[in-house]
Parts: structure tokens; C-alpha cells; sequence
């Protein structure tokens, strides 16, 4: 694959910081008991944290009307740049009433912890169903993110943002890796081409396939599970990260791969979010992007490769960084070894597929899932966590 020179820069060119220099925190300090508050729920809290640190540059706070709407009919910010997924905070009309346009709010999170600042420029009402059938490709209230959608304000508040102090992360400080630090990273290490790979659930050996199979034509692998809110049937953040160093320890090339967290929230928007995910990886410095089997799908909602589909509506270049397309992978009983159907020879009876839903339904039982799905080290950490849970 051909690398392009300013594939690696920014979506907007320039990574955004909005976390607040030490003057401007003991100002917003000064004045915390005499802001109107808002108390963010954990994937605005999500938002505000990935909004600080670049990984959604352009942005530099929540979206305004022109920018949402625009976003959501025509996936592009106002300017016509790329972006696909709402980034809004949304509050009822109670909480939004008193706020005043052009000043400062206090944001809380769920514990009531002054984190950030939003400069408020505007309020404005929005069509959640429009959004759904958009963004979502559906109305059903069943979908998870269609859910959060309608459970959520009907107002929804535009403006820049601080984050007041960039805390280590309470559970994984040694792989809290910030865009401008992997990029740096990627530069000390000589890396000119990284391919992204984005997860929500413990690597398999489909996974590792496909990982593997993008290795073979770039310099890195930028392994980056998300582990800001999931639905409540995903395997916990903490199992899933212990499966990736058990991974990694054995079956990888250790000076080859970077594994960090990722700490944005999960919105299940399939097609749309394979993009978002795709851009974000570009502000992490990322040149490629794997796209596999119903990219950030959930149930029946989407086809088994619209996430793929979708990149072919922008223009090259656009999106600034390469989405590398794999079909699912599986373990051929002929062969003996993981592949697709471009390069297996089996038929659909010789083929070892299993989801993450089965592989959970296996461990409640108690049953290891086999080796042709899961490493055996991976599947005995795996079910270590179950019995843990089931214990509880």
C-alpha cells in the first residue's frame, strides 16, 4: 500500500489541546462555586476527554446547530469536512433553561466532580428521530445507541470546551497513550506507515488474523480498544485488556506493536462509526485503518459489510487515512490454519466461526472455547473472569 505524505497529519491539520494551562485552571477554580452546573453522564464525560486531548480534532468543544445538522444529513462538519458522528451534549429542558448563551458552565461528572468548562454559545432543539433513521440507520428503541439517543435532553448545548487536569486513568495508566504521544511514539520507533485496530471485545483468532495479515505491509500495529461505555453484556474493560498483554506476550512481535487505550464511548452506529473510528485513528497518527466483518455493529441492524461499504462515498483523500478491508475470517478445518474465503479452499461445513455472544454463552457453561477460535492462554483468562462474575 502506497503511503501518502501528509496521511499521518491531523483531520484538521492541526491537533487540538483543550486542556486548560495552569492559569486557566486556577481561574476556573476561582469561580467553580459561582458557575451553573451541568453533570455529564459517562460518554459525555467520554466526549469532553477525547474532544481535550485531539482525538476528535477539528473539534474543539460540543456542536453547534449548523455543524449537527449538517453532520447528521450530509456526514460533514459545516466547513464540508468529514465527520460523521453527532458530537452533542444534550440536556432536558429544566437543566437548559437558566443556562445564559455566552458564558461559562461547570461540568460534573456522575460524582459530582468539577472536570471541565464548557463556554456556552448555544442552545438549540433537535429531531432525535431524524438522527436515529441517519446516523443509526434505524428507529428501533431496542438498538442501544438509538436508546441512549431517546433516553437523553431534548436541548442540546453548543460550545468550546477545557478539560480542567488530564488525570492518569484509574485502571490502565501505563496504556493511557494521548494522540500527541503516539505520534511520537510512531516517529522515535521510525514507523512511516501504522495500522489502527479498533475493539470492543477480547482479541480472537480471527482477530489476529486479520492484525497479522495488515502487518505484513506496514511498519506498526496500533492496537487501541475502546474502553469508555459499552452496552452491559460487553466483557469488562479490565478482562479484555488483560487478554490483549497475554496476547501480545506470546503470539506477537513485541517491538512491532503498541498496545493503548482508547477512552471514547461506544455509540454501535455501524457503517457511520467505522468512519468516526477511522478519524480518530488518523488524529492518533494512524495511516491505515482495519475495517473487518460489521464494524462497530450490533444485532441484525446492519449488512455484514456496509462499514466497508460506506468508505467508497468519499472522494480519496478525503478521509486522509487508508481503510484496510478484510472479510470474516475464520478457522479452516482443511487447512489447518485461519483464513477467508479469498484464500480457503473449504466448505461452509470445514469453516470454525463463533461470535462473542457464543463465546459467552460457552463460558457461563463452563466450557473453554476451542482452540481454533481462541488462544488457549486467552480462553483460560477469559473463563477465569467468568467464574469470577458468576461467583459474585
Amino acid at each position: 500500500m502506497s503511503h501518502h505524505p501528509d496521511a499521518i497529519t491531523p483531520h484538521s491539520r492541526e491537533l487540538v489541546n483543550r486542556i486548560a494551562t495552569p492559569e486557566q485552571r486556577a481561574e476556573f477554580l476561582s469561580k467553580a462555586d459561582f458557575l451553573p452546573r451541568v453533570q455529564l453522564d459517562e460518554r459525555a464525560v467520554s466526549d469532553v476527554e477525547m474532544i481535550a486531548i485531539g482525538g476528535f480534532s477539528p473539534l474543539t468543544g460540543f456542536m453547534n446547530q449548523e455543524d449537527y445538522d449538517r453532520v447528521v444529513m450530509q456526514m460533514r462538519l459545516a466547513n464540508g469536512l468529514v465527520w460523521s458522528i453527532p458530537i452533542t451534549l444534550s440536556v432536558t429542558e429544566e437543566v437548559a433553561s437558566p443556562l445564559k448563551e455566552g458564558g461559562l458552565i461547570r461540568l460534573d461528572n456522575s460524582s459530582g466532580d468539577f472536570i471541565g468548562v464548557l463556554q456556552l454559545t448555544q442552545k438549540y432543539h433537535y429531531d432525535k428521530a431524524r438522527e436515529a433513521i441517519n446516523v443509526y440507520r434505524t428507529d428501533d428503541a431496542k438498538h442501544p445507541g438509538v436508546h441512549v439517543l431517546y433516553n437523553q435532553g431534548s436541548v442540546n448545548l453548543a460550545g468550546d470546551i477545557w478539560l480542567l487536569q488530564r488525570d492518569a486513568h484509574s485502571q490502565f495508566p501505563t496504556y493511557q497513550i494521548d494522540p500527541a504521544a503516539s505520534r511520537q511514539m510512531f516517529k522515535d520507533k521510525g514507523w512511516k506507515t501504522i495500522v489502527g485496530f479498533q475493539t470492543r471485545n477480547p482479541i480472537h483468532r480471527a482477530h489476529e488474523y486479520i492484525q497479522k495479515c495488515a502487518l505484513e505491509t506496514v511498519d506498526g500495529l496500533f492496537l487501541h480498544p475502546l474502553v469508555g461505555a459499552t452496552k452491559e453484556d460487553d466483557i469488562a474493560a479490565d478482562v479484555r485488556m488483560r487478554c490483549y498483554e497475554i496476547l501480545l506476550e506470546y503470539y506477537y512481535p513485541q517491538d512491532r506493536v503498541i498496545l493503548a487505550i482508547n477512552p471514547a464511548a461506544m455509540r454501535y452506529a455501524g457503517p457511520r462509526e467505522a468512519i468516526f473510528h477511522a478519524l480518530v485513528r488518523k488524529n492518533y497518527g494512524c495511516t491505515h485503518f482495519i475495517v473487518g466483518r460489521d464494524h462497530a455493529g450490533v444485532g441484525d441492524y446492519y449488512g455484514t459489510y456496509d462499514a466497508q461499504y460506506i468508505f467508497e462515498e468519499f472522494a480519496p483523500g478525503e478521509l486522509g487515512i487508508v481503510p484496510m478491508k478484510f472479510e470474516h475470517a475464520f478457522y479452516c478445518t482443511r487447512t489447518k490454519q485461519m483464513a477467508t474465503t479469498k484464500t480457503s479452499p473449504s466448505r461452509p461445513e470445514e469453516r470454525v466461526h463463533l461470535s462473542g455472544t457464543k463465546v459467552r454463552e460457552m463460558l457461563r457453561r463452563g466450557e473453554l472455547p476451542p482452540p481454533e477460535f481462541s488462544r488457549p492462554e486467552v480462553a483460560a483468562e477469559l473463563a477465569r473472569a467468568m467464574r469470577i462474575q458468576v461467583s459474585a
